[in-house]
């Protein structure tokens, strides 16, 4: 999907920029390197092992940090939760039992964060998108798990996050939201190992969709899976 929304008041005003005919360029030519820090501690080894052997296969052997994606993690966190109770509060007030119970906890939570933590947290969006930008002056691709385990049984509530039990819905997406926070493009390639499936992003600048899709052919179309 590309192209301006008529019907979207903040949409970017950028024409179409078909991708289809680079797909064939693989990932020729690019930088690619893989996160670490914040985007691997808590992961399960079968996360590690599959963005270790996504890496491999693209033949990555850098690895960088990002700075403050703890941070940043928290700060999406504050801004989505508030934004999606703005959006969503009229309907709380008049059929609240239309939502799930736990959605409508959370955005009730979110109808009640203070102004100013929303404020600073928007600041430091700003700040941490000029520093990871900063990054693909080096590199073109970033590669990181999409999820710190393989896809979760259907019910399940709860998450082992680095020997800790916590929730899963709000951590599911500890990195995935560094990522989204700052509109980055990202194409989440699925691994197929034993059991479950699991997922590995492939990160990109801002507008190169292009590349993420590159990368992502690539691999499908080697029938790429973990060892």
């Amino acid at each position: 999907m590309q192209g301006p929304d008529d019907e979207d008041p903040v949409c970017a005003d950028r024409p179409a920029e078909p991708t289809l005919d680079l797909l064939s360029r693989g990932a020729d030519g690019l930088r690619i390197a893989t996160l670490g820090g914040y985007f691997q501690a808590g992961a399960t080894q079968q996360a590690l092992d599959a963005m270790a052997a996504v890496a491999s296969a693209l033949g990555a052997t850098r690895e960088i940090e990002i700075p403050e994606a703890a941070r940043a993690r928290a700060a999406a966190f504050v801004i989505s939760t508030t934004e999606g109770a703005a959006l969503h509060l009229d309907r709380l007030r008049a059929r609240p039992g239309d939502f799930d119970p736990a959605v409508r906890d959370r955005l009730i939570a979110g109808a009640l964060v203070p102004a100013p933590l929303v404020t600073r947290a928007q600041k430091f969006r700003r700040w941490y998108r000029d520093a990871v930008l900063a990054l693909f002056r080096d590199v073109d691709i970033l590669l990181a798990p999409a999820t710190p385990c393989a896809a979760p049984a259907l019910g399940q509530a709860m998450l082992d996050l680095g020997g800790e039990s916590v929730p899963l819905r709000p951590n599911i997406g500890i990195y995935t939201q560094p990522i989204s926070f700052i509109g980055l493009p990202v194409a989440a390639v699925p691994v197929r190992g034993d059991g479950l499936p699991i997922g590995v992003q492939i990160i990109a600048p801002p507008w190169r969709e292009d590349l993420a899709l590159r990368v992502a052919w690539q691999l499908e179309t080697a029938g790429f899976q973990a060892a």
